[in-house]
């Protein structure tokens, strides 16, 4: 029941519940039940199976994909055996609450019921069935998951928790499923993991039970916490959704994702919530949500298969179905087109109603639907991929694709394939196969000229045939396995190729070319055969491999097709059209001109062929049987013996032979079957059918297998195959080999077979008797070959000369000189060879016994190859002979161009002019022509080269030439010559080439105009002459009007600009159409009306109402006509009876005509006639002739009476007359008008009487317009004021006060002035109405704030005791003093807020000073806002350590966060450090921005390092306990000593200590800077070793920047060290990219010297040398305070015993600092005195 009358026809009006409720009243009655269910869940979209139907949903849901649409499906019941019945939630769950056995004998027939096992007692929680799967997946209150089938009706377990399931969900893909279980767990469950390399078991654990469980594009689950949360693959939260505050939000029950995994829907109480995939931003967006009234709780939810779509089950029964789609097209009226995702969308056939959905499978958005190939195929594309379909087989393709542009071009030829042609390549995709079938290369699309063959008629056993042919190029076909894509045959044909088709198994390919002559190839043999020529139709007959093909007056069919000679023709008088063939019956349509005629094929001949096909060669006997022995059928008799004996069927074998009369092999293969019938008979029967088949080794395997050796001697004898006997004896052995010989050689003779009696001879070694049976032979050439290998007989002279006789009679001359020259007579053997033409075997004699005679013998060789047309063989011959002129003919008839022009650039100039005009010749005729004009010059024929370039159209090349060997009036002769000769032979386009290259388009404009092609003439006027571009058309078109040609006048005229001559010139020749038309089109529709105003008027009367009708026209011309003054013809064509309506207008115009000639009479007889009198008293009015506007009105129009009244008072009061203009106002009865009159003449005393008297209601509303008009109209404040102290004069104060509040700024700029009035009004309000006191004072205080004068108003405020408008007004006037002292005197709960606000005034204005004196730390947080900063810390310098403190750490951070450390610690340096943790990271931050940004080793870091080194002193001197700023404090030290080496070439070994030992700090130093520094410091030093380990280490930190991670790196150098493993890799880089490469470079090449080891220096502790910690006894040594290396002996002690310094690197530094006088090193020495107290030795050590 798809429509809404047959839902109701069965149901009724009644709610789904009511229905299922009363369907299934039997049910219920006998299962026991807490209460009744009123939903039944169903699932009808996975069509499984139907039971009950739902009605139309009202709802709509209205997001981004959905809309209300109607029920038209039913829903699927299933039973568990659960005697417990919980509540369950789900749409597709298909949940029933009652016992199996108790419902199934209520249960409609058919509807089976899948059983659990008998111990499992859990109720069935949860349910999913994957479409087009057997089986569905149930979980169980005892957390289990099951798998049932269907088909067995049986289940089995999956998997299992201990918790129950509470949701079950499976991906898009349906190959996996996820199960949500009451204590939160998702576990999932791969029934095919699609290479995805996940696992099964548990994915997360939910926060609540995720009852709202959906697999789509993520994994979304949500609960009573009203939460959604979507996870990745892995589990991992990738979005959520919080509704936990929205108080209207309830939990979320159901979840359910489209079948694409692109929408998602989850429902709660009264709503649903749709979220959409983003594709390209990977992220869920929420729609607005749905919110349904009365809806209540939703418990399931479902979605159509194709996705187009959903159905929602209430708590309460109700089963709502929504339309989800983003949007429908209708195409070509005959396809709906619904997009129900990006990635889908549903074709439907609106004549069929048949529907395909079309999918992209790898979710791309569909971009672009088209229907083509007769409305039976379907193209989308995506933006990677395109999907192809069949509409009538459903079966859908996906190709990835890239954009083409549309350039491609389909063809739907073939039932199982499309082929797509793109760019010159084929592309063929199987329908319903998402991969590329195959492609080619070809540039020829015709349907006839591709043949492709798809499992069309597969052979009985045999494989897939999926095969293409089609062309290479004209002459070229291949053939090509689309399978294995291999080409399995390429045909090169000598004619062009118009039609190719192959058989249906692919195995036949018939070609046509050009010249009608029909072609047929063997694909497995690749053999060709003629068939027939002049043929002008071919074609194989439908599922056979019979072929029709029609010669001239012929029908030609060829039944057996393999043999071809075998055709049976039928004479035709048509051409044949199609073949035909249906109902077993095969017929040749043929059309004879009036008729068409059917000829009938031999339906058995045909059914042959197909049996022989499907090797069901007993019904190929039957069909043969039934035919008389015709040289077809014949044919046929020979084909089925042969295949039946290679299937060794032989009483069908034996049958054919019959048939065919072969009495021989019938008897042979009766004896055969009779041998058969025994068991050791089956080998012979074999051998004996492969002797009969000519397959003697097969036969000779099988005899030996056997061990029967006499049988296939026996064999090979009968055969006379005496050799094939003998191997056989000698192989085996066999005693009586000798014997078998000598018979077998006696045969020979006997028979007269000396050649095989000599080879037998020569085998057993007797070369003299084997050289005699070759002589006896006639074999010469054979004996001469035993001589020559056999001095012993080619001593002998008598043999040697028989045989050379006999060679020469027999012309074997070669085989002479041969033997001549291997008895050594060498001129015997030259003339042999000479006379044998063997040239080669005669030249390499030559060359060693007569070398004078090469150089002839090579022109003889020549000679003789030329003779032979081997010319490019003589070639080399002539060459080697010195003969250059024969060698240039041989290689010019040759045609081997490159030879030649090497042979004659070696010749003399003379000799080769003539033959450079040869090879020019020969460039010019293969369009070579740069090439045949450079070898033309060479010639001295320059003038062939211009010829040339002219006989190829090439004028700019001919030019060229023409301008270096031609004068220019030469040249301008010769084209001019050139262009009227082609002009004569109708070459016009070649002569106005010529004529443009020599400058003369204007002969090129009088041949056209000559020849009267105009547009050519005018395309050079607008290239040549554009200014005279439209006078040419106007001459053209004034030309071509006189000779009648109005159609070419027209267009002329038109693109001359000049459409009115053209209108014009058809007016004259009386064609209005055109005229019509032109002036339509061109002029508009003013100029159309006009001309058919002029048309009309030509023919008059009632025509040309009729043709104004016909235009349309007639009220457009009426109206014209009026607008022309031509009224009478306006009335003539305003009789027509359409027209009625129109006369008073018409006689309107007309009046308005006579008004303005001032003809008034006329004029007032038109306006009555047009029925409006009243325009008539108006026109009067307007001439002031008011006797006749009296009279028309009280004639025609009595209401126009007042009208003229009031016009002709408003003339006497302009007169002045203001009595007798009251007169006639008062007649008029229009006493508002006087008033009015009054007022605008400032009589305001008549106005203010005519209103006492006739307007008493409005005199009050008069008073108030007098008092504005005297505000408005007064000169200034002062005459305003007037009316106000009257009142006050009489009393009147609350007018006197509404008169003094009237001054506003709108009246005057004074502000004083308003001040005072408004003061006066307050005064006023005070003493005589206090009851307004409140209001005046707020109203005079809010208005002198507007005019800023804040003090008044806190004044006024303060007078009617609003204390705190009062004080807010003070303190906005700027005035403290007063402010503090209304609140101090009468609100002192404000006196603080006066102070606040002071303070805020100060920090709004900056005067930070003023602001200081009140607050400190306000002030100086104003300071630092400002930037401040040397006065902000000198303030605070003042204020205590503590609040100095605080800002030098808010002005280092702030420089530290504009990238600025220097500036940072100069800060800490000036005004010191403080020990509070706060700023603990402040320092590190620092410390790690200086070690990034400043040098290592340059000597200008050195002021850097010792600063930092000096703030760090000083702090550590506050946390001696902090090691990491101890630490920090070292690596500062080590910087400044290594910086204040550099320079000094006595402490460069100080320097690179110190850089090594920074390495024991690189957890606090930037890891690669140090490595580099200290493997450059220590390869510059020499300490390659080590610097190869530093820098090594250094590359490998590189890649671990890189790679984001310290995983890979190898710690393994640096293990017995105290270098830290663990270390911070920075973002980027610190050390240049060309720093980078150069270490590489120097690491890979240092690699490779054997001298140079991976390992660092050690002492004599066996350690390495920079570490503290001895590795083998766990002992520290102290360090050295200068170079931080370990000091094992030579100690230098100071006063703080904890610090030492080595000896040697001390006494090194001081002397250094002596001798540079270094104020870096003094410095150094400095901090270390300071810090550690002064040596033993202050100057140096020797201790």
């Amino acid at each position: 029941m798809t429509e809404e009358t047959d839902v109701k026809s069965y149901l009724g009006n009644s709610r789904i519940k009511e229905n299922v409720s009363a369907a299934l009243d039997k049910v219920f009655q006998q299962a026991v039940l807490p209460y009744n269910p009123y939903t039944i869940l169903l699932d009808n979209f996975q069509k499984n199976a139907e039971y009950y139907v739902t009605t139309k949903s009202h709802q709509q849901l209205d997001a981004k994909c959905l809309k209300a649409s109607e029920v038209s499906r039913v829903g699927t019941l299933y039973k568990s055996s659960a005697d417990v019945d919980p509540t369950i939630w789900g749409l597709e769950n298909l949940l029933k609450w009652v016992d199996a056995r108790k419902i199934a004998q209520h249960i409609k027939d058919g509807l089976d019921t899948v059983k659990i096992s008998e111990d499992e007692e859990s109720a069935v929680t949860a349910m999913v069935w994957p479409p087009d799967q057997p089986a569905f997946i149930i979980g169980l209150a005892s957390g289990k998951i099951r798998l049932c089938n269907v088909r067995t009706n049986k289940s089995q377990p999956l998997y299992g928790t201990d918790s129950c399931v509470v949701a079950l969900a499976a991906n898009p893909s349906n190959k996996a499923i996820i199960s949500g279980h009451a204590d939160g767990a998702i576990l999932r469950y791969f029934f095919d993991n699609e290479g995805t390399g996940l696992s099964h078991g548990q994915i997360v654990k939910h926060s609540c039970a995720p009852y709202a469980l959906a697999w789509g594009s993520s994994i979304v689950a949500a609960g009573c916490d009203k939460r959604i949360i979507m996870y990745s693959p892995d589990g991992k939260i990738t979005q959520q959704f919080d509704y936990s505050k929205d108080l209207d939000e309830k939990e979320f029950t159901v979840a359910a994702n489209s079948p694409s995994g692109h929408s998602l829907v989850l429902g709660s109480f009264n709503r649903l919530r749709v979220f959409n995939w983003a594709p390209r931003k990977m992220v869920w967006e929420e729609g607005t949500p749905k919110n349904i009234p009365n809806l209540y709780t939703i418990t399931a939810l479902s979605w159509k298969k194709d996705g187009s779509r959903l159905i929602c089950g209430s708590l309460c029964g109700a089963v709502d179905l929504f339309d989800c789609c983003l949007r429908r097209t209708i195409y070509k009226n005959k396809f709906e087109m619904t997009y129900v995702g990006l990635s889908q969308v549903i074709v439907k056939n609106l004549q069929t109603g048949t529907r395909v959905v079309v999918k992209s499978h790898y979710s791309y958005e569909i971009q672009k639907v088209n229907i083509m190939g007769n409305d039976k195929y379907i193209v989308a594309y995506t933006s990677d991929t395109l999907l192809l379909g069949d509409l009538k087989t459903f079966r859908i393709s996906e190709i990835a694709w890239s954009a083409t542009g549309g350039n491609e071009k389909f063809v739907f030829d073939h039932n199982n394939v499309c082929m797509i042609f793109n760019a010159g390549e084929l592309t063929l995709v199987e329908y319903g196969t998402n991969d590329i079938l195959g492609s080619v290369r070809t540039e020829f699309m015709s349907p006839h000229l591709v043949s492709v063959r798809i499992n069309e008629r597969r052979l009985k056993g045999g494989e897939d045939n999926k095969k293409i042919a089609y062309l290479v190029d004209l002459k070229t076909i291949s053939i090509v396995d689309l399978i294995f894509g291999i080409t399995l045959a390429t045909i090169s044909h000598d004619t062009r190729i118009d039609w190719i088709e192959l058989n249906e198994t692919s195995r036949k390919l018939l070609f046509r070319d050009k010249k009608l002559r029909l072609h047929l190839l063997d694909v497995e043999t690749q053999s060709r055969t003629t068939l027939l020529n002049y043929c002008s139709y071919v074609q194989w007959v439908p599922m056979s491999d019979v072929c029709v093909a029609q010669n001239r007056s012929n029908l030609c069919v060829w039944y057996n097709i393999d043999c071809p000679e075998r055709v049976t023709m039928v004479t035709i008088k048509g051409d044949i059209e199609e073949i035909e063939r249906s109902d077993g019956k095969t017929e040749v349509v043929v059309n004879e001109g009036v008729t068409t005629i059917s000829y009938t094929l031999d339906e058995g001949l045909i059914e042959f062929g197909t049996a022989i096909d499907d090797k069901d060669y007993s019904r190929a006997v039957l069909y043969l049987e039934t035919l008389e022995l015709t040289p077809e059928t014949e044919a046929m008799w020979k084909t089925l013996s042969q295949l039946s004996l290679e299937s060794e069927q032989l009483h069908i074998a034996e049958r054919c032979y019959a048939a065919l009369g072969n009495v021989s092999r019938v008897r042979y293969i009766r004896s055969l079957r009779t041998m058969a019938e025994t068991n050791e008979g089956q080998f012979r029967v074999k051998a004996k059918l492969a002797v009969l088949d000519k397959q003697f080794k097969v036969a000779e395997a099988l005899y030996l297998e056997q061990g029967y050796v006499d049988d296939a001697m026996e064999m090979y004898q009968e055969l006379h195959k005496w050799d094939d006997a003998l191997r056989i004896a000698e192989t085996k052995n066999h005693p009586e080999v000798e014997l078998l010989r000598r018979n077998y050689f006696q045969w020979l003779t006997d028979t007269q077979q000396e050649e095989q009696a000599g080879q037998l001879l020569e085998k057993e070694g007797d070369f003299m008797g084997a050289l005699q049976m070759y002589i006896k032979a006639g074999l010469p050439a054979k004996a001469a070959r035993i001589a020559i290998a056999h001095p012993d007989i080619s001593s002998q002279t008598e043999v040697i000369e028989r045989i050379a006789s006999q060679l020469v009679k027999g012309g074997l001359y070669e085989r002479a000189g041969d033997l001549f020259e291997k008895i050594d007579q060498n001129q015997r053997a030259l003339e042999s060879f000479r006379q044998g033409k063997a040239f080669r075997r005669a030249v390499e004699l030559a060359r060693f016994v007569f070398p004078k005679e090469v150089i002839s013998l090579e022109e003889e060789w020549g000679d003789h190859l030329a003779s032979q047309q081997q010319m490019d063989a003589a070639i080399s011959h002539y060459i080697e002979a010195g003969k250059s002129i024969k060698a240039i003919e041989a290689a010019i008839h040759s045609r081997q161009w490159s030879k030649v022009i090497q042979i004659v650039e070696a010749q003399e100039e003379s000799v080769a002019r003539k033959y450079y005009k040869v090879i020019a010749d020969h460039y010019a005729h293969v369009g070579e022509l740069g090439a045949a004009e450079r070898y033309y010059s060479r010639g001295d024929t320059p003038e062939k080269a211009v010829d040339m370039y002219i006989s190829q159209n090439e004028w700019e090349a001919a030019h060229k030439v023409a301008m270096t060997c031609m004068k220019p009036e030469e040249i301008a002769v010769l084209y001019i010559t050139h262009a009227q000769d082609m002009e004569g032979k109708g070459r016009y386009r070649e002569a106005e080439k010529l004529y443009l290259t020599v400058k003369e388009p204007d002969l090129a404009i009088n041949m056209y105009k000559k020849l009267r092609q105009y547009d050519n003439m005018i395309r050079l006027v607008s290239i040549y002459h554009n200014d005279l571009l439209n006078d040419t058309h106007l001459h053209l078109g004034k030309e071509l009007e006189g000779e009648g040609q109005y159609k070419a006048a027209e267009k002329n005229y038109i693109e001359g600009r000049d459409w009115k001559s053209c209108v014009n010139m058809y007016r004259v020749a009386d064609m209005w159409d055109d005229a019509f038309r032109v002036a339509k089109q061109h002029g508009g529709a003013n100029a159309a009306k006009q001309v058919a105003y002029v048309w009309s008027k030509t023919l008059g009367g009632d025509s040309a109402v009729r043709l104004l009708l016909k235009l349309g026209l007639l009220e457009q011309c009426i109206d014209y006509a009026a607008e022309s003054g031509a009224f009478p013809y306006a009335f003539e064509l305003c009789k027509h009876p359409s027209m009625t309506d129109k006369l008073p207008d018409l006689h309107l115009k007309h009046a308005m005509h006579f008004e303005d000639e001032g003809k008034f009479a006329e004029a007032e007889a038109s306006f009555i006639k047009a029925s409006r009198p009243k325009e008539a008293v108006l026109m009067y009015v307007h001439c002031q002739d008011w006797d006749s506007a009296q009279r028309i009105a009280e004639a025609h129009d009595p209401a126009s009476v007042p009208d003229v009244l009031v016009g002709q008072a408003r003339v006497a009061f302009e007169a002045k007359e203001f009595g007798k203009a009251e007169t006639f106002l008062l007649r008029a009865e229009r006493p508002e008008l006087a008033v009015k009159f009054y007022k605008d003449s400032g009589h305001w005393e008549d106005a203010l009487r005519l209103t006492q008297e006739y307007l008493p209601h409005k005199l009050q509303q008069i008073q108030d317009e007098y008092e504005s008009y005297l505000a408005a109209t007064s000169r200034g404040g002062e005459d305003m004021l007037t009316p106000a102290k009257t009142w006050e004069a009489n009393g009147d104060y609350s007018r006197a006060i509404d008169a003094y509040l009237k001054m506003t700024v709108m009246q005057t700029t004074d502000y004083a002035l308003l001040e005072e009035v408004w003061y006066k009004a307050l005064e006023l309000a005070l003493k005589f109405v206090p009851m307004k006191a409140g209001n005046v004072g707020t109203t005079v205080a809010e208005r002198l704030a507007e005019i800023s004068r804040f003090e008044s108003a806190g004044e006024a405020y303060l007078s009617i005791e609003r204390y705190k408008e009062s004080i807010d007004m003070f303190v906005a006037g700027d005035k403290w003093d007063r402010a503090r002292a209304v609140a101090r005197e009468h609100a002192p709960q404000f006196e603080q807020r006066v102070e606040d606000e002071y303070v805020d005034s100060l920090k709004k204005r900056g005067k930070a000073e003023e602001l200081a004196s009140v607050d400190v730390i306000a002030g100086l947080d104003l300071l630092a806002s400002r930037g401040q900063w040397a006065k902000c810390l000198q303030t605070a310098e003042n204020e205590g350590r503590e609040v100095l403190n605080k800002y030098v750490a808010l002005h280092a951070a702030q420089l530290l966060q504009e990238g600025q450390p220097i500036p940072a610690l100069g800060v800490f340096t000036q005004y010191g450090t403080s020990e509070n943790p706060a700023n603990f990271n402040l320092y590190r931050r620092m410390c790690n921005d200086l070690f990034l940004a400043e040098s290592f080793s340059s000597l200008t870091a050195y002021k850097t390092w010792s600063a930092l080194r000096d703030v760090l002193a000083a702090l550590v001197e506050k946390l001696p306990q902090n090691k990491e700023f101890y630490s920090l404090l070292q690596c500062a030290h080590l910087l400044s000593v290594r910086t204040s080496s550099a320079g000094h070439k006595q402490l460069f070994e100080i320097g690179v200590k110190s850089a090594v030992s920074l390495l024991r700090y690189t957890n606090y130093l930037v890891p690669d800077k140090a490595f580099f520094e200290a493997g450059i410091a220590c390869r510059a030093i020499g300490w390659n070793n080590m610097a190869f380990v530093f820098l090594n280490r250094f590359l490998d930190i590189c890649d671990a920047i890189e790679d984001g991670s310290t995983d890979m790196l190898d710690h393994s150098d640096f293990s017995d060290t105290d270098i830290p493993y663990d270390i911070v890799l920075p973002e980027d880089y610190s050390i240049t990219e060309e720093d980078r490469e150069e270490a590489k470079e120097w690491v890979l090449a240092v690699s490779m010297d054997q001298r140079v080891q991976q390992v660092l220096n050690t002492d004599e502790r066996g350690c390495y040398e920079a570490s503290l910690l001895n590795v083998h006894n766990n002992v520290t040594s102290p360090q050295c305070i200068l170079t931080g290396y370990p000091v094992l002996r030579g100690e230098v002690v100071f006063k703080n015993t904890s610090c030492v310094a080595n000896k040697d690197d001390w006494n090194v530094y001081v002397m250094a600092r002596k001798v540079s006088h270094s104020v870096e090193c003094q410095d150094v020495l400095s901090y270390l005195q300071q810090s550690t107290g002064a040596p033993s030795n202050p100057s140096y050590s020797f201790n």
